[in-house]
């Protein structure tokens, strides 16, 4: 089976946000220190969104489907493209970029053990950490940024019906502006993030 690239050159993808009892998410490091992201993978032709966050949820931290709860999931997709250094011309079909579907998770027993090593290709993750709810959009690399605003704002509002998590200090610089004005999120990055080529 393949990966499924749509007529205009976007990725099929699942997005995975794993959350456990105090609100914390999982973020994984992506192997060889190249920066820390959620798990996330391709959709392959004929699999079905549910099957494909469960594949990928094993293959990428060794999770099953009874290990956790599937608490939310967007509404539709969501895009980002790819700057075009990382974009394959000899690849085809061309695939220019990703559309996501997110899926949010909580983990059923927070004394899962994580493993790294169920895929039968190289491990995306080497270590892991969890983190506060907004601490992701400056973790991961900036062109997929906007794509974790818009997945967390949506997902948020499911599962905190009387308002999302408090917003960090960080949140309010130039942020805030280029929220409201639809530009490109700018939002700061950590030290720790590092841009690395996609999945």
């Amino acid at each position: 089976m393949v990966d499924y690239i749509d007529e205009e050159g976007y990725r099929a993808n699942v997005g995975i946000i794993l959350m456990r009892g105090d609100g914390q998410l999982f973020l994984g490091g992506m192997t060889g220190g190249r920066g820390w992201q959620f798990p996330q993978g391709g959709v392959q032709r004929g699999e079905s969104l549910t099957d494909a966050l469960y594949r990928e949820l094993h293959e990428e931290v060794g999770l099953h489907r009874h290990d956790v709860e599937l608490l939310a999931q967007t509404r539709g997709w969501l895009h980002y493209r790819l700057p075009s250094r990382y974009v394959r011309r000899t690849s085809l079909p061309l695939c220019i970029g990703q559309k996501q579907r997110w899926f949010l998770l909580r983990l059923k027993d927070e004394e899962s053990q994580f493993r790294f090593d169920a895929s039968p290709v190289p491990a995306e993750f080497d270590r892991w950490r969890w983190v506060s709810y907004w601490d992701p959009i400056r973790e991961v690399v900036y062109f997929k940024r906007q794509v974790y605003e818009r997945a967390l704002h949506e997902l948020g509002r499911r599962i905190y019906p009387s308002g999302l998590p408090t917003y960090p200090s960080w949140w309010a610089d130039e942020a805030t502006t280029n929220r409201r004005t639809g530009a490109r999120s700018r939002v700061p990055r950590s030290r720790s993030a590092t841009t690395t080529e996609p999945r």
